[in-house]
């Protein structure tokens, strides 16, 4: 029996009368508790709900492959060879870049080391990486060993701050010392927004490299990567950009570093010039776009759930979500505000929309959060997840989640933590 609750159910579902997102077009999982049907998914931000669209298409490109053999690579419905170029184009729309700025192929960590590979080149005192206190491990991972290739030693190389305000006046004291910030656009384990603008303007001040991780921006916030200049970004496919376990991830090589002979970059098949690629040369010959960070020839079973997500993104908008999910997001926190300052929880998510994306992430004071995010799990048939040791993150993601899932949310965490005596 649930408990009466200080907001009625019937808002919530005269919002999404009103306000409907488009969860018929994914594939929602079934409650494993509670009283409704299907989940309340609060994951996105960890792994996207497949939209119902890619199986079907998923098998057309299998069936291709039944009926075509090797030919498939030109006279497939959608040629293997050209494939990734199918991508491109919806993914310079979704980060704001020109489609020559822009790349679908690997995965994220893997596409961070090739860009460090190109970016990352210190000098002297200017060897020092800037990267989040609150980085998400793997990039921590990569920067240390980054560090290390050069020969350098992680511990004296890599600098961890806590928030944008640091980074900036980090960037103003000790510019000079900086050869490259790496930093998340939306903190994985915060929800804030970083701005992204002003980081990257400070950092080129200095005479520092700007990279960015957007794994937790892409298909949560509105990007205009090109007009804000950092030198590159990558992200990941999986989360917001539903793609699957796993996906492909994006690159972002800004325009004037394009043609640059003097990058340093790994080559492979893929690296060359498409024109010349089967005249066998054996000298790659580079082509001025993002294209030429590419090594490999696509997984084309991998890049067709990419693509047929792009495809949603570019229908609906990102202007369209982002207004959703200011709406959705506010509707959760005003439902949290309600139940939080009587229990042994806090949200340590920025309050201002324009700080933060969809993600709301609650510090749990007494007990364990991966416990709390199982029983709202298997008792209500809400979907969090847990980041030790205290941290619950709900994300109500604007294509698919809806104001009664934030509803049940609100409800199930009323009822699983109690309040304070």
């Amino acid at each position: 029996m649930i408990a009466p609750m200080p907001f009625p159910e019937e808002e919530a579902l005269r919002r999404d009368a009103e306000d409907p997102g488009r969860r018929e077009l994914f594939l929602v999982p079934p409650a494993d508790g509670g009283r409704y049907p299907e989940s309340a998914y609060f994951a996105g931000n960890s792994l996207g709900l497949q939209p119902r669209a890619t199986q079907a298409e998923l098998l057309q490109d299998l069936d291709a492959w039944a009926r075509l053999g090797v030919e498939g690579h030109l006279e497939a419905e959608r040629p293997w060879l050209p494939y990734h170029e199918l991508l491109t184009e919806p993914a310079a729309r979704l980060v704001g870049a020109l489609p020559e700025e822009t790349v679908v192929m690997n995965s994220l960590t893997v596409n961070l080391h090739l860009l460090m590979v190109s970016f990352y080149r210190p000098v002297g005192e200017r060897s020092r990486i800037v990267i989040e206190d609150t980085a998400f491990p793997s990039d921590s991972y990569a920067v240390r060993s980054q560090a290390r290739f050069h020969g350098l030693d992680p511990d004296k190389t890599v600098v961890r701050l806590r928030d944008g305000d640091e980074v900036l006046d980090f960037l103003e004291r000790e510019g000079d010392t900086v050869a490259l910030v790496l930093l998340g656009g939306v903190n994985y384990l915060t929800g804030e927004l970083l701005d992204i603008p002003a980081i990257t303007a400070a950092g080129h001040a200095a005479g520092a490299i700007v990279g960015w991780d957007l794994a937790h921006a892409a298909g949560n916030v509105p990007l205009r990567l090109h007009d804000w200049g950092p030198d590159f970004a990558a992200w990941c496919s999986y989360k917001y950009l539903n793609s699957g376990p796993g996906a492909l991830g994006g690159v972002f090589v800004h325009r004037r570093h394009l043609g640059d002979p003097s990058l340093h970059r790994f080559e492979g098949w893929w690296s060359t010039e498409p024109e010349t690629r089967f005249e066998m040369a054996p000298v790659s010959r580079p082509p001025a776009s993002a294209d030429a960070w590419q090594i490999s020839n696509p997984p084309i079973y991998a890049m067709g759930p990419v693509r047929t997500s792009l495809r949603l993104f570019d229908e609906v908008g990102m202007s369209e979500l982002r207004a959703r999910s200011v709406r959705l997001t506010g509707y959760l926190e005003s439902l949290l505000d309600r139940i939080v300052p009587t229990r042994p929880i806090a949200v340590v998510t920025p309050r201002d929309p324009e700080r933060r994306g969809c993600q709301l992430s609650l510090r749990i004071e007494r007990g364990s959060a991966a416990e709390l995010a199982r029983r709202l799990r298997h008792e209500h048939g809400v979907v969090t997840d847990a980041r030790e040791p205290d941290i619950v993150r709900m994300a109500p993601t604007p294509l698919y989640s809806t104001y009664h899932d934030c509803w049940r949310a609100a409800v199930a965490l009323a009822e699983c933590v109690a309040e304070d005596r």
